[in-house]
């Protein structure tokens, strides 16, 4: 381990057994002969919470922890706080470490937050005169000076993570690491919170986050870690391994929605030239619904206009999973078993809640049809796709100008918007602030993209 690095971690380990009937754990005399409980059993009877990392984080730098739920991120936490020991493997900490990981932990319910403040003290490492000393400056930065003596017990989530991270922060740790607990906290304490971090970075102090906030990876830390089945995929600057990181979160989302799609239009031509709706009330293949919007998913009409195939594409590429702001193309496979001379596309976009975004066709944009026969390709273009982040639907159609369906499919597709600003509602449109010069206001660079 360098003078220069805080936390060193070499080829570390750590294996749980999986549970299974079939077998019972060895006894203490094979562990003891064996040098293992888990030297006994076959590789598909363990798994790696944390498989063979090395990572060095340098003194006085904040790393950011990113990864899925169960990618061994709260798990090397413990092992660098020394809660749970490698199973192979070694991890230093140079300095003393104090750890906010699970809410409340370390907290006995029955007794006060007074009591509570000075058994976590000593258990981070502080005597009780130097509790004594902070004891104050602790309460009033968890905002607590009126439940202090009340059993913990009675404190609501927040109040429980506003202690702990009171006590954690207080202890003038060398190291802090800190996990994902302050996703419980109100915007007041969590920016209070913030400005506790800034002044660690300035006292040189190690920091460890982690979150699933990635805008706070790449603002607040120096360097961040990607975590993927225990093993690390990418470590070093925090724009770049946010990036790569969810890059990778959108082709996993592409694979989900394009296998559930596929499943939703089986299910909807399930008897193959004679597609059925699902829908509130059940209709024949001739007629759709009685209300439109109150039917679910599924296909009717008959003929003789089919769509064959629906794509959505990003610059000619299909995906299911867009940004805000990005080229949307819609491509239709068409085809008739017969011309005809009366004929309308459509296309609507639901979001989750089944809100109709936008619906438009060819008739009421005053396209007049001559005659279509044979197979051809309908594409229906969005520049633009100015829609917030969130999950959508989409309804394509084949009809005549009085509304006979030839064919229907409803909310069998589906894409995701995805969008760095957290703003609501449905519609994003272009648009842009502007302050007069007495209102000095700073973007930050990683706000207001699409």
């Amino acid at each position: 381990m360098s003078d220069a690095a805080a936390i060193a971690i070499t080829n570390a380990s750590k294996l749980y057994r999986k549970y299974a009937h079939r077998r019972q754990f060895s006894t203490l005399k094979s562990a003891l002969l064996k040098g293992s409980l888990t030297s006994e059993l076959n590789p598909d009877e363990v798994f790696h919470a944390v498989n063979d990392v090395s990572l060095e984080v340098a003194k006085g730098s904040t790393l950011g922890v990113i990864g899925r739920n169960g990618s061994g991120k709260s798990t090397l936490l413990k092992l660098i706080a020394g809660i749970t020991k490698p199973t192979t493997g070694t991890v230093k900490v140079a300095g003393r470490i104090s750890a906010l990981i699970e809410l409340g932990a370390g907290f006995h319910p029955e007794i006060s937050g007074r009591e509570n403040v000075f058994i976590n003290g000593v258990m981070l490492g502080l005597t009780t005169e130097e509790i004594r000393r902070r004891f104050d400056e602790i309460v009033e930065f968890a905002e607590l000076e009126n439940f202090i003596d009340a059993p913990v017990k009675t404190y609501s989530s927040g109040m429980y993570m506003r202690l702990g991270f009171a006590v954690a922060v207080h202890v003038n740790p060398d190291v802090l690491l800190v996990d994902e607990v302050l996703a419980v906290g109100d915007e007041g304490f969590s920016l209070k919170c913030l400005d506790k971090f800034a002044e660690f970075k300035r006292r040189g102090k190690t920091i460890l986050l982690v979150t699933h906030g990635l805008g706070m990876v790449e603002r607040f830390c120096d360097e961040a870690v990607w975590l993927d089945g225990g093993k690390v995929c990418g470590t070093g600057d925090p724009r770049r391994i946010v990036h790569a990181y969810t890059t990778d979160v959108e082709k996993t989302e592409e694979r989900v929605l394009a296998e559930s799609d596929r499943k939703i239009q089986v299910a909807a031509s399930a008897k193959g030239e004679d597609p059925v709706v699902v829908a509130d009330q059940p209709v024949s293949n001739d007629e759709p619904p009685d209300d439109m919007f109150r039917a679910t998913q599924g296909r009717w009409g008959s003929g003789p206009v089919k769509i064959d195939r629906v794509s959505l594409e990003h610059n000619q590429n299909e995906t299911h999973v867009f940004h805000s702001g990005d080229q949307l193309a819609v491509r239709l496979k068409v085809s008739t078993t017969k011309p005809v001379k009366d004929f309308v596309f459509g296309i609507s976009i639901f979001n989750a809640e089944g809100v109709c975004c936008y619906g438009t066709n060819t008739d009421i944009e005053e396209y007049k049809p001559v005659e279509f026969a044979g197979a051809g390709e309908v594409r229906f273009l969005i520049e633009h796709l100015d829609l917030v982040e969130g999950t959508y639907k989409l309804d394509v159609a084949a009809h005549t100008r009085e509304g006979f369906q030839y064919d229907y499919h409803r909310l069998l597709y589906t894409f995701r918007v995805k969008s760095q600003t957290k703003d609501a509602g449905i519609y994003r449109p272009e648009h842009k602030w502007i302050f007069s010069p007495n209102i000095r206001i700073t973007q930050l660079p990683s706000s207001g993209g699409r």
